[in-house]
């Protein structure tokens, strides 16, 4: 045990620097949920709507399910509330019937326009712990991160 402890707690920088990203982005998500929750609202539901209309309101559910780091079955599985409570409707490809499409309904508009102004101000207040220099900093640090990434 005690060759685990000093592994998992001397890290070297790259390695602490990442978790310290890590337990932010948790935090960080953490007050997006909590928001979400005190709506009666699901936040991983919500992303998903939110990705569908970044789409122009229509997607691939492999699309989808790239979009948000899930596995396609997974998607599905996802997808399934959402057109129960009627945020989306799933449709044939037009050119490829075996495909389906999902389109976000009149009431997932209304929901998104409803809900996201509130998620996104608990979000800037938060994120408002930092300058504008510091964000912009921080956002040409994650693109360089995304790009040696790929």
């Amino acid at each position: 045990m005690k060759e685990i402890q000093r592994y998992v707690t001397l890290q070297p920088l790259e390695v602490e620097t990442f978790f310290a990203m890590v337990d932010a982005t948790a935090a960080l998500i953490g007050v997006s949920e909590k928001y979400w929750h005190a709506q009666g609202l699901n936040g991983a539901r919500i992303r998903m709507l939110v990705e569908i209309a970044k789409a122009g309101g229509v997607i691939l559910p492999s699309d989808l399910a790239a979009r948000i780091g899930v596995t396609k079955p997974n998607v599905s599985v996802l997808l399934a509330p959402l057109e129960e409570a009627g945020y989306i409707q799933s449709s044939s490809h037009p050119e490829d019937g075996r495909k389906r499409r999902i389109a976000l309904t009149a009431e997932g508009e209304r929901l998104l326009f409803e809900a996201l102004p509130g998620n996104r101000a608990v979000v800037s207040e938060r994120m408002g712990r930092l300058s504008e220099p510091e964000m912009r900093q921080l956002l040409a640090l994650f693109a360089k991160l995304r790009e040696e990434a790929d």
